[in-house]
């Protein structure tokens, strides 16, 4: 039996589209205690709560265990939702409901279900050119054509999206908050023609914003979701508390119009009926102290000393051809190379020194530029921003 193998041909057509995460790969090499990491997409371990998040697990447990442990809604806990209602609605100076809201086994499950009720083979979906590897991933399942649309300092260029693409695209995929992988930000007035096209040619936009509530620098900007004439009629905002609370917990959210939650919550069904309740209970007992306002005042601090740890090493130890993004948030921040050198190239020689990053060419749905790379600087203490980025800019001075 243990040489028994399925024969490929059993396998369906989509099974054959999977592959595994590039960046997954790359963070086997980093096993090594001695490896420095710049690659994955974490949030700092020595911002999670553990105490307070034992303490809410204890407490559920120990009062409502029997509910704790049992099926629930497929929209999820509605105290929970509740509240993040009642959160939404303060941004969007309007009411929001929580029959608007569908809570999800992390926002990596939104992107699949979203995929399941919009994408046929071929399908024309608008993306960021580059975008975010783990929603390639979700789509490339349904066989789209993708149309990758222009970045500047500023996030997506708008102006690109003409009456023709907006006329034949199933939906826009767009990160407006510390896109990963750039750590770009989309300005206020890129936000507000995102809408108005989204409302005048009639498509989604699918606006992911796991990042939003890690600004550390600069004004917030206001969510696309919550600049809809039709608050949200359009506009499809994902949520997560894995970047603000801990990814273990696997739990994000979809805010929607009624209409689009009723064909999630039907795609849902017949993946997992529901998520945790435990853990939907626990979170929301976190959430109702105020706790999450003095804790993002923490995190926030943490990824602004590094990300400034981050540059200011670059500045001093980069070859002056080398160019970055400077974001004002979230966890990433992306490098432009002269064009001879390819990323891909460079990890081989950087895994040699225990150096780790993603090269940019992952980012891309098709043709790629091999001068990209992403740096994350979330997980590294400031004496190892150092050492890595020193160890990266010998490197780049040998190319």
């Amino acid at each position: 039996m243990d040489n028994f193998v399925i024969p490929e041909c059993t396998f369906s057509e989509r099974s054959k589209q999977l592959t595994n995460s590039a960046i997954r790969r790359i963070l086997k090499v980093t096993e090594s205690p001695k490896t420095i990491s710049f690659a994955g997409g974490l949030p700092a371990p020595k911002g999670f709560p553990v105490t307070v998040i034992q303490s809410a697990f204890n407490k559920v447990l120990s009062q409502n265990g029997y509910t704790a442990l049992q099926y629930s809604p497929t929209e999820g806990y509605y105290p929970l939702r509740e509240w993040i209602a009642n959160e939404a609605s303060q941004f969007c100076n309007c009411s929001i409901k929580p029959e608007q809201i569908l809570i999800v086994s992390g926002s990596q499950q939104a992107l699949d279900l979203l995929s399941k009720i919009f994408i046929d083979h071929g399908s024309n979906i608008l993306i960021e050119n580059p975008s975010y590897i783990g929603a390639l991933q979700s789509f490339n399942l349904y066989k789209p054509n993708y149309i990758p649309l222009p970045t500047d300092n500023d996030g997506l260029i708008s102006d690109s999206i003409t009456p023709d693409l907006a006329k034949i695209c199933r939906f826009l995929y767009v990160l407006p908050n510390f896109q990963n992988p750039t750590g770009q930000t989309l300005n206020f007035y890129r936000r507000v023609h995102l809408v108005k096209l989204s409302e005048q040619f009639q498509f989604p936009i699918i606006e992911d914003d796991p990042y939003g509530d890690l600004r550390f620098i600069g004004t917030p900007q206001p969510t696309l979701f919550s600049l809809s004439n039709k608050y949200g009629g359009n506009i499809i905002h994902l949520g997560s508390f894995s970047k603000i609370l801990a990814p273990g917990l696997r739990l994000g959210y979809i805010l929607a119009s009624k209409h689009v939650i009723d064909k999630l919550v039907q795609a849902k069904q017949a993946t997992d009926l529901h998520t945790s309740t435990l853990t939907q209970m626990a979170v929301y007992e976190i959430l109702k102290t105020g706790f999450i306002k003095k804790h993002l005042t923490n995190i926030r601090q943490i990824y602004r000393e590094q990300s400034i740890s981050m540059i200011n090493t670059m500045e001093k130890k980069f070859p002056k051809e080398v160019s970055w993004t400077r974001p004002e948030g979230g966890m990433f921040l992306w490098v432009t190379l002269p064009t001879q050198i390819n990323s891909t190239k460079l990890l081989k020689k950087a895994i040699e020194k225990n150096v780790v990053f993603v090269p940019g060419e992952f980012f891309y749905s098709e043709k790629s530029l091999t001068n990209t790379l992403r740096l994350s600087f979330s997980t590294v203490p400031e004496e190892k921003i150092l050492e890595g980025i020193s160890i990266l800019g010998k490197l780049l001075d040998e190319y």
